[in-house]
């Protein structure tokens, strides 16, 4: 397959006239149109179109979704405790199954095609996780399902295992989908107040066997910082250097309440950042230190979290969201560029995640997506990647590949009736309130 489109983002700008050649689910060739063989395999044109890299979501909670609106408006306790943990329960492998490709819908129309999927209800085994897996097959979007290690006695039943059960498991569903060109299982032991130090080591423990890395939410809220400091005498990032568990292979979900001193640790060890913003306001949880981060060197990648904590599933939402956060802050409206942001979203998420993707490149993966030129979010055309970063409505995606399928054609889902999925959605949500 060849790509035509009227300008290509690719080797560090717009280009004009380029063709993008896609073999077995990856790039092949990127060049000017020239460049592409000709004769050889079926030519889409895309006039009036600009083709991106899709965007990578390096944190999400799929199923949350459901809960959009239930939890609006409460602080972190009251939104667990009233919404996350009795609603979830409800959910069985289908609920489960039809909240997870609610989600990923809305993703792929937002121009996402990889998300990590931080997913924790395992009711025993493994047959949630799958449940999540076959909505992202259903659907067509890139998977990496961080399979959540979780033993806090405070949550409930279907969430907690030991640490040896957590640690079959997930090696069961890592061996059960090696070789998927589609779908990555990574460790993902849940926190400090959600998982034990013993069940962090055994995520940290999984991760290092298989070499890939492991996802934890890290000093998300100003409570866990006091709760690990009075608990330990440390504070979260000094903690899990404790354990041994701090590394390159580390991805550190929101990284909020972190000092200079946790900030120069973390880039020390090697370790990795998902910076949820929209999700962190919501909650009032803070502002992470982007910029500070970046300095340093800290590899940083944008995630969505959870549909319920941030209502709107966009990665170029978050790319806005996290510049404008870093200007109001440090109160210089130089603080972030948006270049800079949208380089978190796409290219910064592969850095992260270790994956062949969010950049239009020779080898890179054939994950895509092309916005309409001629919407007005994009007008006037004098700095487009600035408008594509500050502006862009949702409307102006108007297709996008992943692994070279094209899953969302002219505005529409192309893999799943959405009519029929949103109405399993109002039919397993009906009755619930708060």
């Amino acid at each position: 397959m060849i790509l035509l489109p009227e300008l290509c983002y690719a080797a560090g700008g717009f280009q004009r006239g380029w063709a993008v050649t896609v073999e077995d689910g990856r790039i092949a060739r990127v060049g000017p149109r020239a460049t592409a063989a000709p004769g050889a395999p079926p030519v889409t044109e895309l006039p009036g179109r600009v083709l991106l890299p899709g965007g990578v979501n390096a944190h999400a909670h799929a199923f949350q979704s459901l809960l959009r609106g239930l939890g609006d408006d409460l602080d972190f306790m009251a939104w667990r405790d009233r919404v996350l943990y009795p609603f979830s329960r409800r959910l069985d492998a289908r609920g489960i199954e039809i909240g997870a490709a609610f989600a990923f819908a809305e993703m792929l129309r937002h121009g996402i095609t990889t998300v990590v999927d931080f997913f924790y209800i395992q009711a025993g085994g493994n047959a949630h996780a799958e449940a999540v897996i076959g909505a992202a097959k259903r659907v067509g979007i890139r998977l990496v399902l961080a399979r959540a290690f979780y033993d806090w006695e405070g949550a409930p039943p279907e969430y907690r295992e030991t640490p040896a059960e957590a640690t079959a498991r997930c090696r069961a569903l890592m061996a059960a989908r090696a070789g998927d060109p589609t779908v990555t299982v990574q460790p993902a032991p849940h926190s400090l107040h959600g998982a034990s130090p013993e069940m962090v080591q055994a995520g940290a423990a999984v991760a290092e066997a298989a070499g890939v890395p492991f996802h934890i939410h890290v000093a998300e809220g100003r409570y866990e910082r006091e709760m690990i400091e009075r608990r330990h005498g440390l504070t979260p990032v000094r903690f899990l250097d404790k354990l041994g568990v701090l590394g390159p292979r580390t991805i550190g979900v929101h990284c909020v309440w972190l000092d200079e001193g946790e900030l120069r640790l973390w880039a020390e060890r090697g370790a990795r950042v998902a910076y949820c913003p929209s999700s962190n306001m919501i909650l009032g949880d803070g502002v992470t230190k982007l910029r500070e981060m970046r300095a340093l060197g800290i590899p940083v990648a944008l995630g969505t979290d959870g549909g319920c904590t941030n209502n709107r599933l966009s990665i170029f939402e978050e790319m806005r969201m996290a510049a404008l956060l870093q200007k109001v802050t440090h109160l210089d409206g130089t603080a972030f560029t948006a270049e800079e942001a949208f380089r978190l979203g796409t290219a910064g998420g592969a850095e992260v995640l270790g994956l062949p993707v969010g950049e239009i490149a020779a080898g890179r993966l054939a994950d895509l997506a092309a916005l309409d030129l001629g919407h007005p979010s994009l007008h006037p055309p004098l700095a487009l990647l600035k408008n594509v970063v500050y502006a862009l409505s949702p409307q102006a995606i108007t297709d996008v590949w992943v692994h070279g399928e094209r899953v969302v054609r002219d505005g529409r889902l192309a893999t799943a009736e959405e009519a029929a999925l949103l109405a399993d959605v109002r039919a397993l949500t009906r009755d619930w309130r708060v």
